[in-house]
């Protein structure tokens, strides 16, 4: 199998990189500054192993690639708010023998939130949705570092419709051969839908910095207290806290001092979206479809916006201030 990694940033270069490193052929796909570093300088990757550097074809579009073959999987890893754009590019490419990308190859959904596996089973007959544990950092074009230990990361995949398939253990293989744990689960959006409640944090640390703080804790508590009310009244089930944190367990440690997460990492490298629309927004959603007020995930998605939208730096705010416009949001709601 060919990887095609749309969209190799943090997760998505970290993952083609160490599937390259096992020996497995890689694509990237990227844009702007950061294609073409990965053109002239190769993709600089640091694991715990040390700095490796790979140079991987690397295009912007499915053109440069020509017809596709039957034999490639497509790893969606773009913030969820540039998968539209994503997916109708790559599901329109023409597959050799017939037939287009979308009606024939798999695509695997590597994102924070639950929306891209919606969207790609619009266009795609095989989506498979793919729980990420996998710390990782994206500030310069052209470099990636994923410090965690002893494995490079987790990553839960099934079928994002539920169940599994002979395609997803052979996808998992693949990963575990290139220091991943890849458990293949009949219910991958449970997986996916536990890690949303860490993600509601994303907007707090990036608008208030990564540094730890109770003040911090205990907005995360609040923002998650209304995303299990909206769960339980949308009839959502979750992977409990106990069985994820068992499943990560000494497998992924971090070493100290890393940087901030996901979020805070497109503030700092100013790319003008932030993908709260589709973590705390999706709480957001649930609670006006199922009658659940969620002021605290508002207000955290409209901060993050903001903070996005202007171009500001991320940290600029202080807890202080975030925890008083949900106060307020709260006494309205």
């Amino acid at each position: 199998m060919r990887y095609i990694i749309i969209g190799a940033g943090a997760i998505g270069a970290t993952i083609g990189g160490r599937l390259a490193e096992s020996g497995r052929e890689v694509v990237l796909v990227a844009r702007g500054a950061h294609a073409e570093a990965l053109r002239a300088d190769g993709l600089r990757l640091t694991t715990v192993s040390g700095e490796r550097v790979h140079r991987l074809p690397v295009v912007t579009a499915p053109a440069e690639l020509g017809e596709l073959r039957p034999d490639d999987v497509l790893l969606l890893a773009v913030k969820t708010q540039d998968a539209i754009a994503a997916l109708d590019a790559w599901g329109d490419a023409e597959v050799a023998g017939g037939g287009t990308a979308a009606q024939r190859l798999p695509v695997l959904c590597a994102q924070n939130g639950v929306e891209s596996e919606r969207l790609a089973l619009r266009r795609f007959a095989r989506v498979y949705g793919v729980c990420v544990w996998l710390p990782s950092t994206f500030l310069e074009p052209g470099v990636v570092s994923a410090l965690c230990a002893p494995l490079t990361g987790i990553l839960h995949l099934g079928r994002a419709a539920g169940g599994s398939d002979a395609t997803a253990r052979r996808i998992a293989a693949d990963l575990e051969g290139a220091g991943f744990e890849a458990p293949v689960v009949e219910d991958v959006m449970r997986w996916k839908y536990a890690k949303l409640l860490g993600n509601l944090g994303n907007a707090i640390q990036a608008t208030t910095g990564p540094e730890p703080d109770p003040a911090k804790g205990a907005l995360l508590l609040r923002a998650v207290r209304e995303a299990k009310a909206a769960f339980d009244a949308a009839g959502i089930g979750y992977v409990p806290e106990a069985e994820a944190a068992a499943a990560r367990d000494g497998k992924v440690e971090q070493p100290a001092g890393v940087r901030g997460g996901s979020s805070w990492q497109s503030l700092r490298r100013g790319t003008g979206s932030i993908e709260a629309d589709y973590l705390n927004g999706e709480i957001a959603l649930l609670g006006r479809l199922h009658g659940v007020a969620t002021p605290v995930n508002d207000t955290l998605r409209h901060a993050a916006n903001i903070f996005a939208r202007e171009g500001l730096p991320p940290g600029a705010m202080s807890v202080k201030d975030l925890t008083a416009l949900a106060d307020e949001a709260t006494a309205r709601a």
